[in-house]
């Protein structure tokens, strides 16, 4: 129990959105390396974190947010030592593994601009999404300065103008966005809406708690929420099963439809009392969901590199195989984040000053030591 003291875990504001991460890291996890090979899940696992991060960023810097050199500084800070430390050590290890030192693959592999460029080779397969997740970081203060001046309709016009921007650019015929299939699926710009969720639910809380009491009673948003969720994802498997495969319905109900009941579950998991809330809520699923950024970009290595060649070969048996590599990537997840993640993020924090008040909300998910 002292250990989950030191780490903040159950100090969190929010704790069941940090089980929501444990489960989503899981569900990824297991679409990777499904137990049946020919198996794959259907849920689109991303809009869940992006809806998050689109919560999280607003919930924590909104209030503060300004267009100042100061501000910003720390602002990206913050958002650089929480990322990059990890995602770099890791993607150190993964070119190392693979032996490719191609100049223009290194480059934007480790400027994270790598998922801009469409058949650009990504040396870490999951870490497409750390450049969609870095584009919506850079444009959120502009977002939220707009939000306060006008309304959160404003900076959505915006959103709604740079997709169509980002599908204009495909006819030059350079790499840069690529295709429209690319700009959907694979870009911020494609993938907005998720993030806006986030941000209206992110405003929309911010209301109640100045209203007063955040609890609700009864669970009709978390039901309703995850009614939503597998609605669509039964429209999802009924697309999949008919050919040819429409990719404009798939692209509609993942990147413009789930987000709204996805952002109505976490409303419910926030202000109702429900077995699912307190579930995510435990501190096992705190000290996972804290170690899930570290096990997001680890599974695949680990999969790739030692699970498939010497694992399952091994071991003979697929499942039993799987699972075992599971306790491995969560075991070394969870020591990556107390002995690496977590202490460079406080020391950069420290370096720069940028844990005060004046940035953002020092304690959402994850507090932040001084």
């Amino acid at each position: 129990m002292r250990a989950f003291s030191l780490l903040g875990i159950g100090s969190e504001k929010y704790p069941a959105l940090t089980g929501v991460r444990a489960l989503g890291a899981m569900i990824v996890f297991f679409d990777h390396f499904p137990l049946w090979p020919a198996y794959h899940l259907t849920v689109n696992v991303m809009a869940f974190f992006f809806t998050l991060s689109g919560f999280l960023i607003a919930r924590i810097y909104y209030e503060r947010a300004a267009l100042t050199r100061t501000w910003l500084l720390k602002y990206f800070v913050n958002r650089f030592a929480r990322i990059y430390p990890v995602y770099f050590l890791l993607l150190t290890v993964a070119v190392c593994l693979q032996h490719d030192f191609t100049p223009w693959t290194l480059i934007t592999n480790y400027t994270l601009t790598h998922a801009l460029f469409h058949g650009t080779e990504l040396i870490m397969q999951p870490s497409w999404t750390l450049t969609v997740e870095e584009s919506f970081y850079f444009l959120a203060p502009v977002f939220f300065i707009l939000a306060k001046r006008h309304s959160f309709w404003a900076p959505f016009a915006l959103a709604w103008l740079l997709l169509a921007l980002a599908l204009a650019v495909y006819k030059l015929g350079i790499s840069f966005l690529g295709t429209p299939a690319f700009v959907i699926s694979t870009t911020f710009f494609g993938n907005f809406v998720e993030f806006f969720a986030g941000f209206y639910l992110a405003l929309a809380l911010m209301n109640q708690e100045k209203r007063g009491a955040l609890r609700l009673a009864g669970r009709k948003y978390t039901v309703a929420g995850l009614a939503g969720i597998l609605v669509l994802v039964a429209a999802m498997i009924m697309v999949y099963r008919r050919v040819p495969l429409d990719l404009r319905a798939i692209m509609l109900i993942n990147n413009f439809l789930i987000p709204v009941p996805i952002a109505l579950l976490y409303w419910g998991l926030m202000r109702e009392d429900t077995f699912l809330a307190r579930l995510l809520s435990n501190n096992v699923s705190g000290l996972l969901g804290r170690s899930s950024y570290s096990f997001y970009l680890l599974h695949m290595l680990i999969i790739n590199y030692v699970s498939i060649p010497w694992l399952l070969p091994f071991m003979g048996n697929r499942p039993l195989c799987i699972c075992f590599t599971l306790i491995i990537v969560w075991a070394a997840s969870v020591a990556l984040f107390i002995f690496y993640e977590e202490p460079v993020n406080i020391h950069i924090r420290r370096v720069f000053h940028s844990k005060d008040t004046t940035v953002g909300m020092q304690q959402t998910l994850f507090p932040v030591k001084t």
